[in-house]
C-alpha cells in the first residue's frame, strides 16, 4: 500500500520545504524543551521546601492540568481553523475567526476561574482527600493561587497559536523564554528570600502567565501581519463560527480533558501509597514529560503543515507530510528519551530526593525509555495530523477509550489485586500507547481521515 502518491505531488511548489520545515520545528522543540527544563528546576526548587511542599504541588498540578489541556485543545482548534483559512488564501476569514476564539476562550477561562475559587477546598479533598494534612494544607494554598492564572494561561495558549498557524513559531518561543526566566528568578525570590513555600512558587508561576498574555496580545495589535487583534471592546459573538471553531476544540478538549481526567484518577491512586511513591511519580512525570516534549512539538508543527494543505487542498501533499513528520517525531523521541534516561540520577541527586524516592524514579524511567521509542509517536503524532485534518471525533473516542481501558483500568487492577507501586502507573500507559499507535496508524493507512471538512 503507497503511503502516498508521489505522481501526485508538486516538488517544486512545496507549502513546506525542508527549510520552512525546520524553521518552524525548531523553535517550537527549543521552547517545549525550555518548559520542561524551567517545570523541572521548578520542582527542584519547591523540593528544598520539603517532601510535603513538591508531593502538594504535584497533586494539584495533576489537577491543574486538566484545566491546561482544555486550553491547549481551545489553541489546537485556533491552530486548526487559522491553518485552513490561511491555506485557502483567505486571510480576512482567518482574522475573523481569530477574534471569536479569543472572545470564547477569555470566557470559558473566566467562568472556570470562578468555579476553581469557590470550589477548591471541596475539590481537592473530593480528589485528595486521603493524602496528609501537610500535604493537604499546602496544596490549598498552592491551587488558591495558580487558579487566578487560568484566563492568563488561556490566551497565551491561542495568541502563541495564531502566530505558529503563519508559519511564525520564532517569536512565542521568545516570548516563553522570557517568561520562564521570570518564573525561576520569581521562585527563587518568593521562595528562599520571603520564605513563601509553595504559595511562592504559585505566585512566580501567575506573574510569568500575565507577562507572557500582556506581550503577546500587545504584538497582536501590529497592523503589519497576517493576524491582527485588537479592539477588544467590539468584539461580538458570531455563533455559527464560534460552533465550527468548538466542533474542533470540543472534541480535542473533550479527549484531553478526559486523557488528564485519568491521570487525576491515577494520582489519586498512586497518593494513597504515600508520599514516597508520591515524590518518586512527581519526579518521574517531570522527566517522561522531557523525554516527550519534542515528539510534541513535532506534533504542534504538524498541525500548522496538514491545516495549511487541507485548506489548500493538497491532499496528497498532506499524506506525504504525514510521513516525513513521522519520521522526524521518531528521531527527536529517541534522542530525547537517552538523553532524559542520562540526566535522571544527577537531578534526582540535585533535588535532594530520598534514596526510596530516587531508585523508584529511576526503575521507571528506565522502563519508559525503553517502551517510548517503540509506540510513543504512533499513538501522538499520528493523532495531531488527523486533528488537523479535522477527523477530531475519531481520535477522541479512540484516545478516551483506549486511557480509561488500558491506562486507568490496568492501573488500579494492579495495585489493587497485585499490590504494584508506582510502576503500575506506566505499565497501563505503555498498553494505552501500544493500542492506540495501531488504530491510529490504521486510520492513517485508509486515507479516510482526508475526508472531513472543517472550513
Amino acid at each position: 500500500m503507497k503511503l502516498y502518491d508521489k505522481a501526485k505531488i508538486d516538488w517544486k511548489n512545496l507549502l513546506f520545504d525542508n527549510k520552512a520545515i525546520f524553521v518552524l520545528l525548531f523553535p517550537i522543540i527549543v521552547e517545549q524543551l525550555l518548559n520542561s527544563f524551567m517545570g523541572m528546576i521548578d520542582t527542584m526548587m519547591v523540593s528544598t521546601v520539603g517532601s510535603e511542599a513538591i508531593s502538594a504541588v504535584s497533586l494539584v498540578d495533576s489537577l491543574n492540568n486538566l484545566v491546561i489541556q482544555v486550553f491547549s485543545a481551545m489553541a489546537a482548534g485556533a491552530a486548526i481553523i487559522c491553518s485552513q483559512y490561511l491555506g485557502s488564501g483567505d486571510k480576512k476569514a482567518c482574522n475573523k475567526a481569530a477574534r471569536q476564539v479569543v472572545l470564547t476562550v477569555f470566557f470559558i477561562s473566566m467562568v472556570l476561574m470562578v468555579i476553581c475559587l469557590i470550589g477548591r477546598e471541596s475539590l481537592l479533598y473530593l480528589i485528595f482527600g486521603n493524602v496528609e494534612e501537610a500535604v493537604m494544607e499546602n496544596s490549598l494554598v498552592y491551587f488558591l493561587v495558580t487558579v487566578l492564572s487560568y484566563p492568563f494561561l488561556a490566551l497565551f495558549n491561542v495568541g502563541a497559536a495564531f502566530y505558529r498557524a503563519c508559519g511564525d513559531s520564532k517569536f512565542p518561543m521568545k516570548v516563553s523564554i522570557i517568561s520562564n526566566i521570570i518564573n525561576i528568578v520569581g521562585n527563587a525570590f518568593f521562595i528562599y528570600v520571603c520564605h513563601w513555600g509553595v504559595g511562592g512558587a504559585a505566585f512566580a508561576t501567575l506573574l510569568s502567565r500575565m507577562f507572557c498574555t500582556i506581550v503577546i496580545f500587545y504584538c497582536l495589535r501590529k497592523q503589519k501581519q497576517v493576524i491582527v487583534i485588537r479592539d477588544y471592546m467590539k468584539l461580538r459573538p458570531d455563533w455559527p463560527l464560534i460552533w465550527k471553531i468548538m466542533a474542533i476544540g470540543i472534541p480535542a478538549g473533550i479527549e484531553n480533558g478526559m486523557f488528564q481526567f485519568g491521570k487525576l484518577a491515577i494520582q489519586s491512586t498512586v497518593s494513597a501509597m504515600g508520599t514516597t511513591a508520591i515524590a518518586a511519580q512527581a519526579m518521574t512525570n517531570i522527566m517522561e514529560n522531557v523525554n516527550g516534549i519534542a515528539g510534541i512539538g513535532v506534533g504542534i508543527g504538524l498541525m500548522t503543515v496538514i491545516g495549511q494543505c487541507m485548506g489548500a487542498g493538497r491532499k496528497e501533499e498532506a499524506k506525504y507530510y504525514m510521513v516525513k513528520f513521522i519520521g522526524i517525531g521518531e528521531v527527536a523521541i529517541i534522542l530525547s528519551c537517552l538523553f532524559a534516561f542520562a540526566i535522571t540520577k544527577p537531578v534526582t541527586w540535585l533535588a535532594g530526593m530520598e534514596p526510596e524516592s530516587a531508585a523508584m524514579c529511576f526503575e521507571m524511567v528506565t522502563a519508559i525509555t525503553i517502551v517510548k521509542p517503540l509506540f510513543w509517536v504512533g499513538s501522538f503524532v499520528i493523532a495531531y495530523g488527523l486533528r488537523a485534518a479535522g477527523d477530531v471525533s475519531f481520535s477522541m473516542i479512540v484516545s478516551t477509550a483506549t486511557m480509561w481501558c488500558c491506562r486507568v483500568a490496568l492501573c488500579v487492577f494492579l495495585v489493587k489485586v497485585f499490590h504494584f507501586g508506582p510502576m503500575a502507573v506506566w505499565i497501563g500507559m505503555f498498553a494505552d500507547w501500544m493500542i492506540r499507535s495501531i488504530i491510529f496508524g490504521a486510520r492513517f493507512l485508509s486515507g479516510k481521515w482526508l475526508k472531513n471538512q472543517v472550513i
